[in-house]
């Protein structure tokens, strides 16, 4: 009895230490879709070897503690929770994903969000993740840069992109800001990490650098893939009641295509959301069964 006792609470610390210390990313299945087609878009949780710069799937994500949304052109936010469908066949395996229909032509951002206190460390864990995609009429049409890709959502900690993170071919540069509570976070450990790709320990010059004074970090692309931008922060000070202190987590997801790009980086002021921004809701207080 006493042994069954045990692997409960062992499970259990297990499923609240996995939500607290693995980060949340999504992913279109495509960048490029026409107005009227589905795209899909899926929730994935891990990124936890090798101090969280690994981009592997661990765990799943929990829809409870949060939002996904997409938000439109013109800044039009669309539920996706309602429509997502569990990928995994336990629990804790596999992903979430979502079918939405582009109903006009823009670019579209797809914002996670989730805010839960683990009581055992007892720490509060609040989790962003973005991914951008866009929709045309015509897939072969010519468009310039679609606008609002530098859109803030206003998560407590957000990578927002200052060049375009759609359309992009190997060999481009992505320049990104980090802001914490709406401001320029400067000294940040931020990393790009393509999938399949193992960083040295610590810290990796090939793929990651420090925030500057305005929270900017410029990162080359090099080879076609998928690339998770990930950044960190923690608050000792940030506490209230049930823990004393919390951790941030910032996922930001892009594609390289094949080719050569002509991309420049340019540095606008990230512009702030047409509607009010999306909500962080009350922290959802977890504990012991």
């Amino acid at each position: 009895m006493s042994n069954r006792i045990t692997l409960i609470v062992f499970m259990v610390l297990t499923t609240f230490s996995l939500a607290l210390a693995h980060d949340n990313w999504v992913q279109p299945n495509t960048t490029l879709v026409r107005v009227g087609d589905v795209v899909y878009l899926d929730l994935l949780m891990g990124n936890h070897g090798n101090h969280h710069r690994d981009f592997l799937i661990m765990g799943k994500a929990s829809l409870e503690h949060g939002q996904w949304i997409t938000v439109g052109p013109t800044g039009q936010q669309h539920d996706l929770k309602s429509a997502a469908l569990d990928r995994g066949m336990g629990a804790k395996e596999g992903f979430w994903e979502a079918a939405f229909v582009a109903p006009a032509a823009g670019l579209y951002l797809v914002g996670q969000t989730s805010d839960q206190v683990v009581s055992y460390a007892p720490l509060r864990s609040i989790k962003s993740a973005k991914a951008f995609f866009v929709a045309r009429e015509h897939l072969d049409e010519a468009t310039s840069e679609p606008a609002g890709f530098d859109r803030v959502l206003g998560h407590p900690l957000e990578l927002v992109p200052l060049t375009s993170p759609v359309g992009l071919k190997a060999g481009a540069q992505l320049k990104v800001q980090v802001l914490y509570h709406g401001q320029p976070l400067a000294g940040a450990q931020i990393s790009c990490i393509g999938q399949g790709e193992t960083l040295t320990e610590e810290f990796d010059p090939r793929h990651e650098q420090m925030t500057d004074e305005q929270g900017t970090a410029e990162f080359a692309l090099p080879s076609a893939n998928r690339y998770l931008i990930v950044v960190h922060h923690a608050d000792e000070t940030a506490g209230g009641e049930g823990y004393k202190g919390t951790k941030y987590a910032a996922t930001l997801t892009i594609s390289v295509a094949p080719g050569q790009t002509t991309n420049r980086i340019d540095t606008p002021q990230p512009t702030k959301l047409d509607q009010p921004p999306v909500p962080t809701t009350a922290p959802h207080h977890e504990g012991h069964h």
